[in-house]
């Protein structure tokens, strides 16, 4: 039997615990697998965590003589040993089944764990293969999981390809707990853009066309399943770009109304929601609006890597403050494209801060550009507006991107808010498409 006391203080002293600020007066295991009977004895717990809110979340431990078992090579082994052996392992209150993808063989012998994680646990086996163990967890298949077995089965190459996973199916949820893939070296995108934002601009702006047609190519490849309702394309209606409209308008209100007085990098932005809230209403104003499909849902140059001369795309799980069902919803490819948009800015606004280098004149135009050309001239046709209608609709989630970012960094890194409101002035100063 697990001590309660000791279940408590155990998830919340670790990062991946995701309620600090929350106080907890319950802590009990609801279902538990064994997945190795001899010594030592090894099982996946299945935690809730209660609060005094009457709210709750669910983690997944695995658990020997300890409740950190991940820490032991030998543990993370067996897990991988489960999933190329696609077994099934009954649990109290249900079933955690194992699966793997063909191609991924080879023995195992060293594991590391990738350093700092917030939310989740990887472990590095041999440079070949990465096991991300999924912490918390929401009912219904994880969008990570959902959008690399889709992507792998329709040979999209820039991805670290699937491997394997495994999951859980029981009275209490049925969940993602982790997913096995190729384990790609390379180099980080935002460190890659940062690398080079001096002398060597050259190589990054010329690697951006090839980033916007990467991002074309999976976009397209997503939008290309008519016969799975999970990711065939749908229409855009006009009620669903009112939604949009009225999501974003409200976002809007709400961050310019609690400006704080005392932060002089909002003076450029301050007193101007309304104008800001009127430019999207003439830019939602937009003639055809392409097609919605499943996409990244949280694309930025820290979900790619630059590896052996072309893009491989990260982290498919999608933005973690959204919920689950949110994370799986149906969007504009656009959003992705204007989120990458947005980390071009960053990335040219914080060079002196992080590197101490200036930019070069010009540089994030011309990022922009080639990554745009390259996004244009790739992208299925039928997915996103032609013309004057796509550059309407890509600032409309631009500005919904800038606002996000606001928040953000208001409440995080109040040292950063004069990229957001840079952004917000941008686009509230350029003309608008048509």
């Amino acid at each position: 039997m697990t001590d309660e006391r000791e279940l408590i203080e155990f998830v919340r002293a670790q990062r991946w615990f995701a309620s600090r600020t929350k106080d907890v007066v319950h802590a009990r295991v609801v279902d538990r697998a064994v997945l190795r009977e001899d010594d030592p004895r090894l099982e996946l717990l299945l935690v809730e965590i209660r609060f005094d809110t009457g709210t709750h979340e669910t983690y997944q431990l695995l658990a020997d003589e300890t409740l950190d078992a991940l820490a032991d090579p030998r543990h993370v082994r067996e897990l991988v040993s489960m999933i190329r052996q696609s077994i099934k392992l009954p649990a109290s209150e249900g079933v955690v089944e194992f699966g793997a993808v063909s191609g991924f063989a080879s023995e195992l012998r060293d594991a590391r764990p990738v350093g700092v994680e917030q939310s989740n646990t990887s472990i590095v086996f041999d440079e070949e293969l990465i096991l991300k163990v999924f912490r918390r967890l929401e009912a219904g298949i994880n969008p990570e999981l959902e959008l690399l077995r889709f992507l792998t089965a329709h040979e999209f190459e820039n991805i670290a390809q699937l491997a394997g996973w495994y999951s859980y199916t029981g009275r209490q949820m049925d969940a993602t707990l982790g997913i096995l893939q190729q384990f790609v070296i390379g180099r980080d995108g935002w460190e890659h853009a940062l690398d080079t934002m001096g002398e060597g601009a050259g190589e990054f702006i010329a690697s951006a066309r090839r980033l916007g047609e990467v991002t074309a190519r999976m976009h397209s490849i997503l939008g290309s399943d008519h016969s799975d309702p999970g990711f065939a394309p749908e229409e855009t209606s006009a009620e669903s770009l009112g939604l949009l409209t009225a999501t974003v308008d409200e976002e809007i209100q709400s961050v310019f109304l609690e400006l704080p007085d005392d932060v002089p990098e909002l003076e450029p932005i301050r007193g101007r929601g309304e104008e800001v809230r009127e430019r999207l209403r003439v830019l939602t104003s937009v003639g055809g609006a392409g097609r919605v499909i499943r996409h990244h849902g949280d694309f930025h140059l820290g979900q790619t890597l630059w590896a052996d001369g072309d893009w491989v795309i990260l982290d498919f799980e999608g933005e973690p403050a959204r919920s689950l069902p949110e994370r799986r919803r149906k969007r504009s490819p656009l959003r992705d494209v204007a989120g990458m948009l947005r980390s071009f800015a960053y990335a040219a606004s914080a060079s002196m801060q992080l590197r101490g280098v200036e930019p070069q004149a010009g540089w994030e135009l011309r990022v922009r550009e080639r990554f745009l050309d390259g996004y244009r001239d790739t992208v299925q046709d039928s997915l996103v507006p032609t013309g004057t209608a796509m550059d309407r609709l890509l600032q409309v989630f631009e500005l919904e991107k800038a606002v996000y970012e606001l928040r953000y960094e208001l409440n995080h890194r109040p040292g950063w808010v004069s990229i957001p409101v840079a952004g917000i002035v941008r686009l509230l100063d350029e003309e608008i498409p048509g």
